[in-house]
């Protein structure tokens, strides 16, 4: 199977970009499984009814959510309606949705995808390996599952190596999220996991971590809020994970993506 993961799309200039360029990326990469984390995708925080249409009607087979699940509040009500919106795994029992998607991708593969929210530097939630044990074990891959994705949606770059090395050998991708900015570790672990520390985003990165730069800069030099963030709206790039994975769904293959913008183009070639 050939799957893409997407990091966070941030407002609408992450928006527009991943709407123009997914439906030739599943073509031209000929992707059987698509899945993009879009807990930023409505001005910056959280995510609308609407823009997950949009998302998924341009080839997103899941979209994970991360700390900002709940920033728009019709998102409470939209992720009990769209089973292929999915919120950490790892909130409190009776939150809203679900945590994990189980779903058969267009070539008939089943496709496990899992999200959860890492606790080091971050909300005081359940633990994120035990959330994904228990997906692990009820749905193991080769077994019940052709494909395992995992979304690592953490601060902390050691939690999110720990839980791809907790997964090695037991999914076929474990990706970091949240941080915004892709790492140069994309790497197949010696279970056959496929790995990277963070995605990327998708968003404009002349800016703070999607965001313009203004108000950031200003809070780290003076301490003092001035106003509210808002997404930089200048040329986005595209940022994700491109995976290869064997009959036994585990990973052969694993490579950064990066489309347009500012930073150093990056496709994998086929």
């Amino acid at each position: 199977m050939r799957l893409l993961f997407m990091g966070d799309v941030v407002g609408r200039s992450g928006r527009d970009a991943l709407v123009a360029e997914l439906p030739s990326l599943r073509r031209e990469l000929a992707l059987d499984f698509v899945v993009v984390n879009g807990e930023n995708a409505a001005g910056g925080f959280g995510i609308t009814a609407q823009i997950c249409n949009d998302i998924l009607d341009a080839g997103a087979d899941i979209i994970t959510l991360g700390n900002h699940s709940w920033d728009q509040r019709e998102a409470l009500v939209h992720i009990e309606r769209e089973t292929r919106l999915i919120r950490p795994a790892n909130y409190p029992a009776g939150t809203p949705g679900r945590g994990a998607a189980f779903v058969e991708a267009q070539s008939g593969a089943r496709v496990l995808v899992v999200n959860v929210l890492g606790r080091v530097f971050m909300e005081a939630l359940g633990c994120p390996f035990e959330a994904v044990e228990r997906e692990l074990v009820a749905c193991p891959l080769g077994e019940a599952a052709d494909a395992i994705i995992i979304d690592m949606h953490a601060e902390a770059t050691s939690e999110k190596m720990a839980m791809g090395h907790f997964c090695d050998g037991r999914a076929s991708l474990v990706v970091g999220t949240h941080s915004h900015i892709p790492t140069a570790d994309a790497q197949v672990l010696p279970g056959g996991t496929a790995y990277q520390t963070d995605a990327g985003m998708c968003g404009d990165y002349n800016s703070v971590i999607g965001m313009d730069k203004d108000e950031p800069l200003n809070r780290f030099t003076t301490r003092i809020p001035s106003g509210r963030f808002q997404p930089a709206l200048g040329p986005a790039t595209l940022c994700g994970v491109f995976v290869e994975t064997e009959a036994s769904g585990l990973a052969k293959r694993v490579e950064p993506v990066r489309i347009g913008g500012r930073l150093k183009q990056v496709l994998p070639e086929l």
